[in-house]
């Protein structure tokens, strides 16, 4: 069987549906379907766009039909621990996502287009137990599907931790949300990537204008050791870095074994691959991209002549 591996929909519905036609899925009971393949979702199915609720309803029904496969993103972790009561502060209204002061200012706001479709309704609930059904990854036996980086080390620490099939308990919410835990850090390298401390004296300005001090890299560029090579930031930003090495121990290498497919990092342009072995699908639909799909069929080496793009920007 072959597997269609699809980015990050955020909201995006309409292009979800554009996407699964466009590669031969039709609607049959409820759910669409693929006569010889089925669709591996990675993540981030919330927040951003205007379908919010139809894309949910869309990737359950093609997992409960057995249709697909998904795993858990940043956002709907995020959902999770927007919804869950903070144990250790229940009785002062406080949750393990913040909802007050400023930071619960900025986590509204980030949360605001799912939260407009189903706060305060039974259907959040429901979304929210289903969220928590999600693996944190899969490993099948011919290729790896994770949100956003592929950490032996971190994937090992969690694995005895986690419920059925890689799933985050609710004790794992608890601790994945306190930062300065072992788990909050597996669990936030898994699903936002790694970040690593910049040089003395080196900041630069995210796209909401507050300094940072910290850095996401490119985890799967094997070949570059320089903060300046391996910094996710703006181009200008980036270059006024030194050529530093990143310490090795930040730069996880991944074993090569099998072919793994991640999201997360908003890509733009043509698709490419990331590696041999390593593929990016996300390419920014849910801020005016459009929705790629990778077309895997047994190949243990990718090709770019694999990605399925559906849809151009918005209008």
């Amino acid at each position: 069987m072959g597997y269609d591996i699809i980015g990050d929909v955020h909201g995006q519905a309409s292009k979800l549906e554009a996407l699964l036609e466009g590669m031969g899925y039709r609607l049959k009971a409820g759910a669409f379907q693929h006569p010889h393949r089925k669709a591996i979702f990675v993540g981030d199915y919330i927040d951003r766009g205007p379908r919010q609720v139809d894309t949910y309803r869309i990737v359950r029904a093609m997992v409960e039909s057995q249709n697909a496969l998904a795993i858990l993103g940043n956002h709907e972790f995020n959902a999770i621990a927007w919804h869950t009561a903070d144990p250790a502060g229940a009785a002062q209204g406080h949750f393990l996502r913040p909802r007050h002061g400023e930071t619960g200012s900025k986590n509204r706001l980030q949360h605001q287009h799912f939260l407009a479709e189903v706060e305060g309704t039974r259907l959040h609930d429901e979304i929210i137990e289903w969220f928590l059904t999600l693996p944190l990854w899969l490993d099948l036996p011919e290729l790896r599907v994770i949100h956003a980086c592929w950490h032996d080390d971190y994937i090992s620490e969690l694995k005895p931790l986690m419920g059925p099939s890689q799933t985050l308990t609710r004790e794992l919410m608890v601790r994945a949300s306190r930062q300065g835990d072992s788990v909050f850090q597996a669990v936030e390298g898994l699903t936002k990537g790694l970040e690593v401390a910049l040089p003395d004296r080196h900041a630069f300005l995210d796209k909401d204008g507050h300094e940072r001090r910290n850095v996401r890299i490119r985890w799967w560029d094997e070949n570059s050791h320089s903060y300046r090579d391996l910094a996710l930031m703006p181009d200008e930003a980036r270059m006024s870095l030194p050529k530093v090495t990143v310490p090795a121990q930040s730069r996880p290498t991944y074993d090569q074994c099998k072919p793994v497919f991640i999201g997360h990092y908003w890509m733009q342009g043509k698709p490419v691959l990331q590696g041999s072995k390593i593929a990016c699908v996300d390419y920014s639909a849910g801020k005016g991209g459009p929705l790629v799909a990778y077309r895997w069929d047994g190949e243990s080496e990718l090709s770019t002549k694999n990605f399925f793009v559906a849809g151009g920007p918005d209008a």
